[in-house]
C-alpha cells in the first residue's frame, strides 16, 4: 500500500514541470507592484485555457523555497477532513482561553472565541489549524504529505519539530511553482482525497464573489531563517466561465505589515491583466 502511494505522489509532484519556454512569459512590469509596497517577491500566473504562464521572477518562482506560513490550512484541511478530524465545514473546535495577538500587538480577535473550520480558515486563525494537525498526528500528517509531494523539491519533507508548528517554523518549505500546481489540482480535484474534501476545501477558499468574477484564495504569513517577513497569497479567479491560478511570494524587513501588502500587489496585477471587469 505504501509503495503505491508513493507512485500516486510521482504523478502528483506539484511543481511546474509543465513549464517550457514556449508556455512561459517572464513579465517585468510587476516589479512595480512589489516596489510600491517595499518588499521582493514572485508571481506566477497559469491561464488555463491557454495552458500559459506568465511569471515575474521566474528563478524565485521555480527554485526558491520557502515555509508556507498559513496557505498550509488548504492542506490541513484536506487531511483533516480525508482522515475525519474535521466532519465539515461547520464542526467548531472551542476556543481554549488564550488571549493571542498578530505581530506588532494587535489582539487577534477574531481568532479568540470557538470557530468552525469555514470561519477558522477565513480569519486564518493558527489554533484552530493548530489543533486539528494533534489530532491527525504525526504519523498520518507525514504519510498525507509524502504522498502529496509537498514540500519535497529539494527533498522529503519531513515533520522535524512540533505536529503544531512545522508549517510555521521554517521545517517545511515550499516553492511558489508547487503552490500553484496544488491549486490548480485542487480546482480540478485532482488530488489524492475524495471529491467531496475537495469540494468543501474550495467552498471555503472563495474570498470575493461578484457578477464579473470569483476570487478565491488563501494567504500567510511568517518570518524566514533570516528574520525577514514573509507572505504568501495562493488560489484563483473565475470569470466568463474561465479560471485562471496564481501563486504570489513576497519579502520585506521584519517590520513588514504583510496584512495588506499581499492583496495591494495581487489586486494590482490581475488589474494590470484586464480583470475585474468582467472581459477575461
Amino acid at each position: 500500500m505504501r509503495a503505491l502511494v508513493k507512485g500516486i505522489a510521482a504523478l502528483l509532484l506539484l511543481y511546474c514541470s509543465a513549464c517550457s519556454p514556449n508556455n512561459v512569459t517572464v513579465d517585468n512590469s510587476f516589479k512595480k507592484y512589489f516596489d510600491d509596497n517595499g518588499v521582493t517577491g514572485t508571481f506566477g500566473f497559469f491561464d488555463n485555457g491557454q495552458a500559459h504562464f506568465t511569471v515575474y521572477n521566474l528563478s524565485r518562482f521555480k527554485d526558491s523555497a520557502y515555509l508556507p506560513a498559513s496557505t498550509f490550512k488548504i492542506v490541513n484541511s484536506l487531511i483533516g477532513i480525508e482522515t475525519g478530524r474535521i466532519v465539515n465545514e461547520k464542526m467548531v473546535i472551542k476556543w481554549d482561553g488564550v488571549v493571542r495577538k498578530f505581530p506588532g500587538g494587535d489582539t487577534a480577535k477574531a481568532w479568540n472565541k470557538d470557530l468552525t473550520m469555514q470561519e477558522a480558515f477565513k480569519v486564518s486563525a493558527v489554533p484552530y489549524y493548530q489543533e486539528v494537525a494533534r489530532r491527525i498526528g504525526k504519523d498520518t500528517m507525514q504519510l498525507w504529505l509524502d504522498s502529496l509531494g509537498y514540500g519535497a523539491r529539494y527533498g522529503k519533507a519531513a515533520i522535524k519539530t512540533r505536529i503544531d508548528t512545522f508549517w510555521l517554523d521554517n521545517s517545511v518549505k515550499v516553492t511558489a511553482d508547487e503552490q500553484l500546481g496544488l491549486v490548480k489540482k485542487l480546482y480540478f480535484s485532482q488530488l489524492p482525497f475524495q471529491k467531496r474534501t475537495q469540494e468543501i476545501v474550495r467552498k471555503v477558499m472563495l474570498q470575493e464573489e461578484t457578477p464579473k468574477y470569483k476570487l478565491s484564495y488563501k494567504t500567510g504569513w511568517g518570518y524566514g531563517e533570516n528574520g525577514n517577513s514573509l507572505g504568501w497569497i495562493v488560489g484563483w479567479i473565475e470569470e466568463n466561465k474561465h479560471v485562471y491560478f496564481f501563486a504570489l511570494n513576497a519579502e520585506g524587513p521584519h517590520n513588514t505589515n504583510m496584512l495588506p501588502v499581499r492583496v495591494n500587489i495581487l489586486k494590482g496585477i490581475l488589474k494590470q491583466m484586464g480583470f475585474f471587469e468582467g472581459r477575461k
